[in-house]
């Protein structure tokens, strides 16, 4: 359904930091530069950030969230403590499985230093 994500970014370089390491942790290489933008591609789709074209601030979608998946809840800590420690946030419940009506999943939400919601999601078999 999706070819891509983009997100905009006001420190592109802080944000690459923060990128490389989470998106590392799926086993995605450091972002590749173009212009004003990082790309990180897979044979699924494309993740990008960018400083906005139109030269306004960056801002995060209220009510939004980008949910990466992950091969175990191992992974998604791994993903949620690189995030932390390269100038996320955590938030809402702390990383963990939880039953929900779709059934029970592993879930950990953080904000990226421009405060836009990731999130970790794991469908255990």
């Amino acid at each position: 359904m999706f070819s891509h994500v983009m997100l905009g970014v006001n420190d592109l370089e802080v944000s690459k930091k923060f990128y490389d390491a989470v998106l590392g942790t799926l086993g995605h290489g450091p972002g590749v530069a173009n212009k004003n933008r990082y790309f990180y591609r897979s044979p699924t789709g494309t993740f990008a950030i960018t400083t906005p074209i139109n030269g306004e601030p960056a801002c995060h979608g209220n009510g939004s969230t980008i949910g990466f998946t992950v091969a175990s809840a191992e992974q998604g800590d791994a993903f949620h403590a690189a995030g932390v420690a390269n100038g996320g946030t955590t938030c809402e419940d702390p990383p963990g499985f939880r039953e929900t009506p779709a059934g029970k999943l592993y879930l950990a939400y953080l904000r990226d230093p421009d405060g836009n919601k990731l999130c970790a999601l794991h469908r255990p078999g």
